[in-house]
């Protein structure tokens, strides 16, 4: 019992950490290793067990889309489905050792972006100026991220999105889980094809991450910005020192 519980647990929290801010995919990739599944599978199960929590979230903030500086989600869309199915097709490509060995490193960027990205991308507006085609790219890159790992890949897209003037969080969170959402679907169909994806551990984590994308949309709108993303950066920081310490240790 013990570990379809922390399967389904940890589908639960990272479920409402996705909704509320990001930074789910630090739970529950961490949470499938412990259960006994490979590293490269254990990122493949957790995208195939999330991605429908990112539909929960966009559902309850159904009432909250708005568009991006003038760009609808129609523009935004294909070009995060293509990085999204780029980024999975890197991941299947990568040996099981080597993803062994930069997961750490995945987790800190994840972590860092999460922690400072409103910060770098706010000093980068005031030095930079990118028009929609600087928008795009960005938007392809960081959706290749989303695709390969997508730790905090929601974080990372507002960091960028604040070099054009967005910085607010609860504004962008259906857009953001929209997107997420589409881009992580890609994955899980290639995943779901050629993958080793470990079902049993998907469908119990996937039931918990849409309960969780659900209520802890619901509950993020109401709990203060500022003591969501302290409590989701501490448990990433003590999760990715964790991973450093399994690996270099």
């Amino acid at each position: 019992m013990e570990q379809p519980l922390l399967v389904f647990g940890a589908g639960l929290l990272a479920g409402a950490m996705n909704a509320a801010a990001g930074g789910g995919s630090f739970v529950t990739v961490p949470a499938l290793i412990l259960a006994g599944v490979p590293a490269v599978s254990a990122n493949m199960t957790s995208t195939v067990a999330l991605f429908p929590g990112a539909f929960a979230s966009a559902y309850a903030y159904r009432h909250d889309f708005e568009k991006l500086n003038g760009v609808s989600v129609k523009t935004l869309l294909p070009v995060s489905l293509a990085g999204g199915i780029a980024g999975a097709i890197l991941l299947l490509v990568t040996p099981s050792r080597a993803f062994d060995a930069i997961i750490p490193w995945i987790l800190l960027l994840g972590v860092s972006a999460f922690a400072f990205g409103r910060q770098i991308g706010e000093w980068l507006s005031r030095r930079v100026t990118l028009g929609l085609r600087g928008l795009l790219g960005l938007q392809f890159i960081i959706a290749v991220y989303g695709g390969y790992f997508g730790g905090a890949v929601g974080i990372m897209m507002l960091a960028m999105w604040s070099l054009f003037g967005v910085h607010d969080l609860r504004a962008t969170a259906g857009l953001r889980s929209i997107l997420v959402g589409s881009l992580n679907a890609c994955a899980v169909a290639l995943f779901a094809s050629v993958g080793t994806v470990f079902w049993p551990q998907a469908l119990t984590m996937l039931a918990g991450g849409v309960i969780g994308g659900y209520v802890g949309a619901r509950i993020a709108r109401r709990v203060p910005q500022k003591l969501l993303r302290a409590g989701i950066i501490a448990l990433n920081s003590a999760i990715t020192a964790a991973f450093f310490w399994r690996v270099y240790g």
